[in-house]
C-alpha cells in the first residue's frame, strides 16, 4: 500500500507531501489544477520515463519520493537485491539536463528496477485508458490479464522464442550451404596436415635445445676434454698446482695462525676443482655423437618451420591453432547437420504448439468469466440489456500465442454483439472500459489501484453507480481515483482537493486534505461551479449522507 508521497519541483507542484490512507480516496479540483500531475509524479516514482521538463521552472532538479509498506509477495524479490526493510522508499531525481537517478530504500539503483517494482506495486488506469480498447493487442492483454495468465504468456513466449531462432538458423544454414563448406573443406585441410605434424604444447623449445646440443657435439666433446685435461690430467694441471699450494701454506700455517684462513680456502677450492673434474667426466660419458638423432631433428625442424610459414603462424602457435581448428570443425559439422537442425526446428515448433494451446485453453475459460461479468455490470451503467462477449479467433502464430481476441458489444437487447470499435459510443467506450478496469483489478494482486479520470464520459446515475463500484474496491485495495464527478467523489472514504494559486507571477498547485466541511464545500462546488450555494451545500450533504 502507497503510505508517503513527497514531491518537489515537479511541473507546477513546488513541494507537496501526502500521507495516503487504506480504501478509497479521491481527488477532485479546478481543470488545470495538476489533478493528473499527481499521477504522473507517482509513476516517475515507479520507473516510468523522464525528460528535463517535468522540472519546475526555475528549480535545478526535480525530486519525488514514494514510500510503501512491505507487500508479502515482494520479500523474495527485495530480499534477492537486498533490500531487507519493513517499508519501500522509492526515489527519482531529475535535473534540468534531463539526468536521471534512482534509489531504493536510500541505494542507488536502475529506473529498470523501479519500473519492476512499480509494477507489482501499483496499476495506473489512465484517463485515456478507454482508447486502448481499440486495440486488439491491448484487449488481448486485458483478458490475460484477468485471467491471470502470465505463466502461460510466458511459455509461449519463451518457446516462440526458441522456435524462430532454429528457423532462422536453419534458413541462413539453407542459404550459407555453400559457402559454409567451403570453409569447412579449406579448414579440414589445414587441420589434417597440423595433425599429421602432430607438434606438442611446448615441444619446439625442447627441439630447438636438443637440436643446439647436437648439432655443436664433437666441438662440445673436444672443448670438455681439453679442460679436463688442463684440471687434472697433465702433469703440471691445475688439480696438482693447488694441492701442492695448499700443502705449502698449510705447512707454513703452523708457523703463523694467520694463514690459516687462507689455507682453508684452497682446501675448499681443492674441493670445488674435484666436483668440477667429476662433473666433466660424467658428462664425457654421457655425451656421443648421433647423426641420426640429428637428422631426424633437422627433418622434425624443417617441417615445423615449413607449416609455420605455410599458415603464417609463429612455430610454438602451432599447437594452439590446432586446438581451434579442432573446435571449429566440430561447430562447422554441427551447424551443417541440416537434417538435425530441421528436426530441432519442428520439435520446437511442436512445443509452441503446445504451450499456445494451453494458452488458448485458458483463453477459452476466461472469456467467458469477463464476458459474464462484464454484462453484469453494463446493466447498473445505463446500458440495460445490453451484452458484452469476448470473440477468439485463430490467428498467426507470435510470442503472444496463435489467436485474435477481440471484445464485441450488443448495447441492445436482442442485437448481435459487434465489434467494440464499431459500435459503442464515447461514454458506451468508458463506462466498459471502467467496468473491465474494475473487474480485471478485482484479481490483481497488486495493492495499490488508481484510476486518472476513467468516469470521463458517464453522468448522474450512472457516475453513482461508478462511485460505488469504485469504493467496493477499495475494500480489497488501497484505491486512488481523480475524478471531477460530485457523484464519484461523494464516495471516496479520503479526499484531498487540489488547486492552484498564483505565487510571485508563476502558478503553483496545491494539495488539501478535505475535514468534514471541506468536503460539503467541494461536493457543492463540484455539483453547481464556482458560485456555491445553500442548495448545492444540501445536496452535497445528502450525497455523503448515503455513503455507508
Amino acid at each position: 500500500m502507497l503510505l508517503n508521497l513527497h514531491i518537489r519541483d515537479f511541473v507546477i507542484v513546488e513541494s507537496a507531501e501526502i500521507e495516503f490512507g487504506a480504501g478509497f480516496t479521491v481527488f477532485s479540483g479546478e481543470t488545470g489544477a495538476g489533478k493528473s500531475i499527481l499521477i504522473d509524479a507517482l509513476a516517475l516514482a515507479l520507473g516510468e520515463r523522464a525528460d528535463a521538463s517535468v522540472v519546475r521552472e526555475g528549480a535545478s532538479r526535480t525530486d519525488i519520493t514514494a514510500v510503501f509498506d512491505r507487500p508479502a509477495h515482494l520479500h523474495e524479490w527485495l530480499a534477492e537485491h537486498g533490500y531487507d526493510a519493513d517499508t519501500l522508499l522509492l526515489r527519482r531525481v531529475i535535473d534540468t539536463n534531463g539526468r536521471s537517478r534512482a534509489f531504493v530504500n536510500g541505494v542507488p539503483a536502475t529506473v529498470a528496477q523501479l519500473r519492476e517494482l512499480g509494477e507489482q506495486l501499483v496499476d495506473i488506469h489512465g484517463q485515456h485508458a478507454h482508447q486502448s480498447l481499440m486495440r486488439a493487442d491491448a484487449q488481448r492483454d486485458l483478458l490475460d490479464g484477468h485471467g491471470g495468465h502470465g505463466e502461460l504468456r510466458g511459455a509461449v513466449a519463451e518457446a516462440w522464442k526458441r522456435w524462430r531462432h532454429l528457423e532462422r538458423q536453419l534458413a541462413d544454414l539453407l542459404r550459407d550451404a555453400e559457402g559454409l563448406e567451403n570453409e569447412r573443406e579449406r579448414l579440414q585441410w589445414e587441420f589434417d596436415e597440423l595433425d599429421r605434424l602432430a607438434l606438442a604444447p611446448g615441444e619446439w623449445a625442447g627441439l630447438q635445445a636438443e637440436h643446439e646440443r647436437l648439432a655443436n657435439a664433437q666441438s662440445l666433446i673436444d672443448g670438455a676434454a681439453q679442460t679436463l685435461q688442463q684440471l687434472d690430467e697433465a702433469d703440471d694441471s691445475t688439480r696438482h698446482q693447488l694441492a701442492a699450494a695448499a700443502q705449502r701454506v698449510d705447512q707454513l700455517a703452523r708457523h703463523d695462525p694467520a694463514l690459516r684462513d687462507v689455507a682453508e680456502a684452497l682446501e675448499t677450492a681443492s674441493i670445488g676443482l674435484a666436483e668440477a673434474v667429476s662433473g666433466l667426466h660424467s658428462y664425457l660419458g654421457k655425451l656421443e655423437l648421433d647423426p641420426q638423432r640429428l637428422a631426424e631433428l633437422e627433418a622434425r625442424i624443417q617441417g615445423v618451420f615449413d607449416a609455420s610459414r605455410k599458415y603464417r603462424l609463429a612455430p610454438d602457435a602451432i599447437p594452439e591453432r590446432h586446438t581451434w581448428l579442432f573446435e571449429r570443425l566440430q561447430t562447422l559439422a554441427q551447424a551443417h547437420d541440416l537434417d538435425g537442425l530441421r528436426q530441432r526446428a519442428a520439435d520446437a515448433g511442436a512445443a509452441y504448439d503446445k504451450a499456445a494451446r494451453k494458452l488458448r485453453q485458458a483463453r477459452a475459460k476466461a472469456s467467458d468469466a469477463l464476458a459474464a461479468a462484464v454484462t453484469d455490470a453494463m446493466q447498473t451503467l445505463a446500458m440495460t440489456g445490453g451484452r458484452f462477449a469476448v470473440h477468439l479467433a485463430d490467428g498467426e502464430p507470435g510470442p503472444a500465442g496463435d489467436q485474435s481476441v477481440e471484445f464485441r458489444v450488443a448495447g441492445h437487447p436482442g442485437t448481435t454483439p459487434r465489434s467494440l470499435a464499431k459500435v459503442a459510443s464515447g461514454g458506451e467506450l468508458a463506462r466498459i472500459s471502467l467496468a473491465l478496469s474494475v473487474i480485471a483489478s478485482q484479481a490483481a494482486r497488486v495493492p495499490t489501484l488508481i484510476f486518472d479520470e476513467v468516469d470521463t464520459g458517464v453522468s448522474g446515475a450512472v457516475a453513482e453507480v461508478v462511485g460505488r463500484l469504485l469504493r467496493s474496491l477499495g475494500a480489497r485495495h488501497q484505491v486512488l481515483c481523480v475524478t471531477h464527478l460530485p457523484q464519484v467523489a461523494a464516495c471516496g472514504n479520503t479526499h484531498f482537493q487540489v488547486s492552484k494559486e498564483p505565487v510571485d507571477g508563476t502558478t503553483r498547485s496545491r494539495i488539501d486534505r478535505l475535514d468534514a466541511r471541506g468536503r460539503i464545500d467541494e461536493l457543492a462546488r463540484l455539483l453547481g461551479g464556482i458560485q456555491i450555494t445553500d442548495t448545492t451545500r444540501r445536496a452535497a450533504r445528502e450525497m455523503l449522507s448515503r455513503q455507508p
